[in-house]
C-alpha cells in the first residue's frame, strides 16, 4: 500500500467507525449530542438475503457513515461510506456482493452523524445496480485498460495466470472514489485486453484493511490446502490490523479462505510478493523438505530491519509450506511494492539475470540465490516515466512470458463513478545495449487482436514543409512509426494538430516527456533510426520509444474523434520508413458483459 496519506485516511476511517459503534435496536434510531451538536444516529434492521447485491447510495460529498453487515453472528462486511440524503442526491450507487448468503438472515446496521431514516431506507437489495447501463459509455472510461465498475483503485495485487485466465486483483474502495476501505478487487481476462470484474476476493474488516501483496499457484500443494481437481491459488497480503497473511483458493480464485494461523510474518513492513524458487545446479536447499520439493517459497517484502529507525529496503523471506517463514536478507534502498523476476538476456535461456524493483519501478540487475539478491551495478536504471506506480508481474505466466501491469496515476476521472485505472499490460525483456544489459517493455502482442481499420505510409521523405498525414476516425489507436533521422534536428508526430511525440536529435531527448537527458542511450538512434509506438485510450496515452527502451504514461485530452496523425521533421531531412495507424475495436463492455469465465 502507498504513502502517508493512505495511513491518515485509514486512521480517519477507524476513528469514524469507533465513534459510530454503538448498540441499537432493530428499526430504531438512537441519538446523542455533545456541545449542542447533533450526535451519532444508528439504524438497524434484519433482512433475508434474496438478491445479488446490497446497494448503497453514494454522494461524493455526503455524510460519513459506518455500514456493517452481520451473518450468523459474524460481521462479513464493514465499510465507511459517504451516503446520499436522498435518491436524487446520489452521485452513483455502490454495490456489495451478498449472493453467497442467499437464504440467510443478515443484520444491517448503519451509523452516522445526522443520518436520516430516509437514507437508511435507500439501502436495499437488488439484482441490478442503478446506472449500470451507462458503465463503459462514460467519456473518460478506458476501453482496453481495466477499470473497475465503480469506486477507487490503486495498486495492482496478486497478478497470476492459471488455467487460461489472467487474474488481476487490485487495491479497491468499493464504496468511494477516494482511497479507503482497502479491499482486494478481482478481475479476469483471457486476452489481456478485455476484463470481467468478479466479486471482491478479500474484504475490508473493522479495524483491518487488506493492503497490497501477490499471488501464485501452489503447484506442489506445499500448503496442504488442495481439496479438489484445481491447483491451489495462494494470495499473500499485508493486513494492517495483524501483519503479513496468506489465503488460499480451490476454485480458480473465485473465493479465498484465510489460513487460520495468520499472520505468517510479523515485521515492520508490507506488500509481500511470493514466488517459487526452483533449485538449479549449485543451489543449496534450505532443509530436507526443500530438497525433496526441489525448491522453496520466497517473498520479497518491504521491510524495516530492527524496527523503527532501522535500515529499510526489500526483505527476503523463505518457506517450504507457506506458513512458517524465515528472514534471510535485506536489500537496502527500496520502498514499498517490491518485485523480483528472472529474465533471459536476448532470449537466451542459458544467460539470465534477476531484476528487482520497488513501487517507483526503478530497477537493478543482479544475481539471486533464493536467499539474497546481489546487485551487479551501483544505483538503479529506469524504464518507466510519468504516472506509473506499484507495478507487478504475473506469476506462472505461460511460455515464460513476463507481463507487467502498473497503477496509471495522474489521470482525470472527474465526474466518473470510478477513479483510477491501470497501465496496458507490458511484456518485459532484457536486451544487450551499448551501455550493457537493460530492461525493455512493449505492449503485449494481444493488442493486435483488436486492430481494426489500418492506415499506412512507407518510405516518405520528410523536411520543413513536407510531412505525411493520415486521415483517421475514432478515439482508440495503436500508432507505430519509425524514422531514419538523417540531418533533421527534430522529428515527431502530431495528432489532430497537437504535438504527441517530439524527438530532439541533438539532445537525444523526448520533449515534454523527459526534460533531462537520460543517463544511458535509451533515447539514442539505433542504426540511425528512432521508433515509437503510442497507445491512445479515452483518458490516457502510453508511449514506447525504440521498441520499449523507454515507456511514458501520461494523460491525453481525448475528444473521442481523432481525425488525423501526421509525421514530420524539422531543421533538415529525415525519412519516414513506416507510419502505421490502427483504429482499435476494443470495448470495456465486451469484457464486463462476458460470462463468468
Amino acid at each position: 500500500m502507498t504513502r502517508l496519506a493512505a495511513r491518515l485516511a485509514m486512521a480517519t476511517i477507524l476513528a469514524l467507525a469507533a465513534a459510530m459503534a454503538m448498540p441499537s435496536t432493530a428499526g430504531a434510531a438512537e441519538r446523542s449530542s455533545a456541545a449542542g451538536k447533533p450526535g451519532v444516529v444508528t439504524y438497524q434492521t434484519d433482512l433475508e438475503v434474496t438478491k445479488q447485491y446490497l446497494l448503497l447510495p453514494i454522494s461524493n460529498r455526503g455524510r460519513g457513515a459506518a455500514v456493517s453487515l452481520t451473518v450468523d453472528g459474524r460481521e462479513v462486511r464493514f465499510l465507511g461510506a459517504t451516503l446520499a440524503d436522498a435518491a436524487d442526491q446520489s452521485d452513483w450507487w455502490a454495490f456489495l456482493h451478498i449472493a453467497e448468503y442467499n437464504g440467510k438472515t443478515a443484520t444491517l446496521e448503519v451509523s452516522g452523524r445526522g443520518l436520516t431514516e430516509e437514507t437508511f431506507k435507500l439501502i436495499r437489495q437488488d439484482n441490478h445496480v442503478p446506472g449500470e447501463e451507462k458503465w463503459g459509455t462514460e467519456p473518460k472510461r478506458p476501453q482496453f485498460h481495466f477499470s473497475q465498475k465503480v469506486g477507487w483503485n490503486n495498486d495492482p495485487n496478486g497478478l497470476v495466470y492459471y488455467d487460461g485466465e489472467w487474474h488481476l486483483f487490485f487495491q479497491h474502495n468499493p464504496v468511494g472514489i477516494k482511497w479507503g476501505n482497502m479491499t482486494w478487487g478481482h478481475a479476469v481476462s483471457r486476452d489481456l485486453v478485455h476484463w470481467t470484474q468478479l466479486p471482491n476476493a478479500l474484504h475490508h474488516k473493522r479495524g483491518d484493511g487488506m493492503w497490497s501483496g501477490g499471488a501464485a499457484v501452489d503447484w506442489k500443494n506445499t500448503g496442504g490446502w488442495k481439496t479438489g481437481e484445481n491447483d491451489v491459488l495462494i494470495a499473500t497480503w499485508t493486513s494492517i490490523g495483524r501483519d503479513d497473511c496468506v489465503a488460499y483458493s480451490n476454485d480458480r480464485g473465485r473465493t479465498f479462505t484465510e489460513y487460520e494461523g495468520n499472520p505468517v510474518i510479523l515485521h515492520p513492513g508490507r506488500d509481500p510478493k511470493p514466488r517459487w524458487y526452483a533449485y538449479g545446479k549449485g543451489d543449496k536447499p534450505l532443509n530436507d523438505a526443500a530438497a525433496k520439493l526441489g525448491g522453496h517459497w520466497g517473498v520479497a517484502v518491504y521491510h524495516q530491519k530492527g524496527g523503527k529507525g532501522g535500515p529499510k529496503g526489500i526483505g527476503f523471506y523463505t518457506s517450504t509450506d507457506l506458513k512458517d517463514w524465515t528472514e534471510q536478507s535485506l536489500l537496502p534502498g527500496y520502498h514499498e511494492c517490491p518485485e523480483l523476476i528472472k529474465l533471459p538476456v536476448d532470449g537466451d535461456p542459458e544467460n539470465t539475470r534477476w531484476v528487482v524493483f520497488g513501487g517507483g519501478a526503478l530497477y537493478a540487475l543482479g544475481d539471486f540465490d533464493g536467499r539474497t539478491f546481489t546487485p551487479a551495478h551501483e544505483g538503479n536504471y529506469q524504464l518507466h516515466y510519468g504516472g506509473y506506480y506499484a507495478s507487478q508481474c504475473f506469476s506462472d505466466a505461460p511460455d515464460d512470458r513476463c507481463v507487467q501491469i502498473g497503477w496509471a496515476t495522474g489521470l482525470d476521472f472527474k465526474g466518473m463513478p470510478f477513479n483510477q485505472t491501470f497501465s496496458f499490460p507490458t511484456e518485459l525483456t532484457l536486451r544487450t545495449t551499448p551501455d550493457g544489459v537493460r530492461m525493455f517493455g512493449e505492449p503485449v502482442k494481444e493488442i493486435e487482436t483488436v486492430h481494426g481499420k489500418a492506415h499506412k505510409a512507407t518510405n516518405q521523405k520528410l523536411a520543413d514543409g513536407r510531412s505525411v498525414k493520415l486521415d483517421t476516425e475514432g478515439a482508440l489507436f495503436d500508432i507505430r512509426a519509425q524514422w531514419q533521422v538523417g540531418t533533421a534536428k527534430q522529428i515527431g508526430l502530431d495528432i489532430d494538430g497537437r504535438k504527441a511525440f517530439v524527438y530532439d536529435v541533438a539532445e537525444a531527448t523526448i520533449k515534454d516527456l523527459v526534460q533531462a537527458k537520460p543517463k544511458d542511450t535509451a533515447c539514442q538512434p539505433v542504426d540511425g533510426r528512432i521508433s515509437v509506438q503510442i497507445l491512445i485510450d479515452r483518458p490516457m496515452m502510453e508511449t514506447f520509444v525504440n521498441h520499449g527502451a523507454m515507456i511514458f504514461n501520461h494523460p491525453y485530452q481525448n475528444d473521442l474523434d481523432i481525425e488525423s496523425v501526421q509525421a514530420w521533421a524539422r531543421g533538415g531531412e529525415a525519412k519516414l520508413e513506416t507510419l502505421e495507424v490502427y483504429e482499435l475495436n476494443a470495448s470495456w463492455k465486451r469484457g464486463a458483459n462476458a460470462n463468468n469465465p
